[in-house]
């Protein structure tokens, strides 16, 4: 791939940035998300005269770029969507990342574009897309849960709202990213549809649960993948795959219109990319209250894409080295946890180390509740809908101990899980008195390998295994806060490793900015799997 510019050096700034903004073209010209390299504008012009795009200079542009590209006439959004099908062919049977494809639904959504005269419109012009296999909806598709409780449930009647504000911005969802069983483990293998593997190694696992959108992304697919976080969902997996990936507040995005909330808020939505603006750009297409929902997130200061390249200000950091689970560190993770600081360090920003005042046993035992009796309600509804019992035909072995867990519980435990949130999330929010981000790794571990941490194993064995993975994610699923991975180191082995940074409710604004800090300090764009 070569290492040019984008060519299209007029459409990279965020709208209405400029110097005066802090993003002068001497900075987007050098932020990795630019540095992913496509060629010159002339090859564009052939590629468009000769009717498509090439598989190179497709893989070289993230979703801000395809877009921006789409929009000034370089190529079309056929040409985006056939290179998307061409690339997926190619690689997704080696890394069994994409287990359902709506060719057709993609197809029909750019004729009526076209009629409407509207394929050039949107933030999102021409993005093509793929949608985690897990409670999201695509009208007239079906949603298996990464189960085969659901692999023949009929084709959904709606559309997610989230994903209607995807396709309102010019998103083009073309299929689905696998997910484990109803998103219990940290990893991205199921009994209904097969492993799915790690691009930088496949024997390795990707993580989960948004495993299928962060392998995808990773491979090439697409540039971005809509995922869901209910326990470090979207954070596990873009670490393990050398991506960025922001869970947001809480009620930042929608989860309606079947639910308002999931799992007493702990699970939200949002996307895996390979560049901070790709992941503002989507916040801001997504980002926003749903017409019925009680719950309300605070207001925009500026569209997210604004905060780009703006000066973050000396930050306080606080300073995370030890989970709540006592996990210990790989040393490869400890290693660039230590370069981590010391960039910060280097920037200017404050770091001080900090215990945190959350017990695990309440923390890991509430949303134990919450994510237990959530799933219970909606394996109790299929089975009521299938008129039979379930057996073993139906559910792999860790999800019939969760729902023999959750069955135990009484009102009152309910009650008192939420009240435990309750705690948690004010807890939290007083350490941002002092702090304005809290650092600490994503994982205790490097990418297991796959089969470690599959649903069909003694629930024991599973729980202790683990560990390693959600030691330090589930917190800001509890307390709300939004969180975001990384990618800001390698192993020797070459496997990539995410730090997390978490900041107070409403705050993705700060992460924004100090991930575009860092991204533009040192550069990941270049570094892809090589698949």
């Amino acid at each position: 791939m070569e290492k040019n510019a984008l060519p299209l050096a007029d459409t990279l700034a965020p709208a209405g940035a400029d110097a005066a903004d802090g993003w002068p073209r001497r900075q987007v010209l050098k932020a990795g998300a630019v540095a992913l390299g496509v060629g010159l504008l002339g090859r564009f012009a052939d590629a468009r005269a000769a009717g498509g795009l090439s598989a190179s200079d497709y893989l070289g542009l993230d979703a801000w770029a395809m877009a921006k590209g789409l929009q000034a006439g370089h190529f079309s959004a056929e040409d985006l969507l056939g290179a998307a099908f061409a690339r997926c062919d190619l690689v997704n049977p080696k890394i069994n990342a994409v287990n359902m494809r709506h060719d057709d639904y993609a197809r029909a959504l750019l004729a009526a574009r076209q009629k409407a005269g509207t394929l050039t419109q949107g933030s999102l012009a021409g993005v093509p897309i793929l949608l985690k296999d897990l409670n999201t909806y695509l009208q007239g598709t079906t949603t298996s849960n990464g189960s085969r409780l659901f692999k023949d449930a009929p084709p959904s009647s709606v559309t997610s709202t989230l994903i209607r504000r995807y396709e309102a911005a010019g998103a083009v969802p073309f299929g689905k990213a696998t997910s484990p069983e109803f998103g219990l483990t940290t990893t991205t293998e199921s009994l209904a549809w097969g492993q799915t593997r790690n691009p930088w190694n496949l024997a390795l696992s990707t993580g989960g649960s948004s495993g299928g959108s962060a392998a995808a992304v990773a491979a090439g697919i697409v540039p971005v993948a809509h995922a869901t976080d209910g326990g470090g969902s979207i954070r596990i997996p873009a670490s393990y795959c050398g991506l960025v990936g922001l869970k947001p507040s809480r009620y930042r995005t929608p989860s309606g219109p079947a639910r308002l909330e999931g799992s007493f808020g702990a699970s939200v939505a949002n996307m895996v990319s390979h560049s901070v603006r790709d992941t503002a750009l989507f916040l801001d297409a997504g980002q926003g209250h749903e017409p019925g929902s009680p719950y309300w997130s605070s207001p925009l200061v500026r569209p997210y894409v604004e905060e780009l390249g703006r000066d973050p200000g000396r930050l306080r950091v606080a300073l995370v080295r030890e989970s709540l689970t006592g996990a210990p560190l790989d040393p490869a993770i400890a290693k660039v946890l230590e370069d981590t600081i010391k960039q910060l360090l280097g920037l200017g920003h404050e770091v001080e180390e900090l215990r945190l005042p959350i017990q695990a046993q309440q923390l890991f035992g509430a949303h134990g509740v919450a994510i237990g009796n959530s799933l219970l309600v909606t394996v109790n509804d299929r089975e009521e809908a299938l008129g039979r019992a379930l057996g073993p035909q139906d559910l792999e072995s860790i999800t019939f101990g969760v729902l023999e867990r959750a069955a135990k519980a009484t009102g009152e435990g309910v009650v008192r899980a939420r009240h435990a949130f309750e705690d948690i999330s004010m807890a939290m929010e007083q350490q941002f008195e002092r702090f304005d981000v809290i650092l600490s790794p994503v994982t205790a571990s490097l990418t297991p390998a796959l089969g470690e941490l599959s649903l069909n194993q003694p629930y024991e064995s599973y729980a202790r295994k683990a560990m390693g993975s959600a030691a330090f994610t589930v917190l800001a699923n509890v307390s709300g806060q939004p969180a975001i991975s990384l990618p800001l180191g390698m192993s020797d082995s070459g496997l990539p490793v995410g730090m997390m940074f978490t900041a107070r409710l409403g705050g993705e604004d700060v992460l924004l900015r100090l991930a575009s800090q860092l991204e533009q300090d040192r550069p990941w764009a270049a570094r892809r799997a090589a698949i």
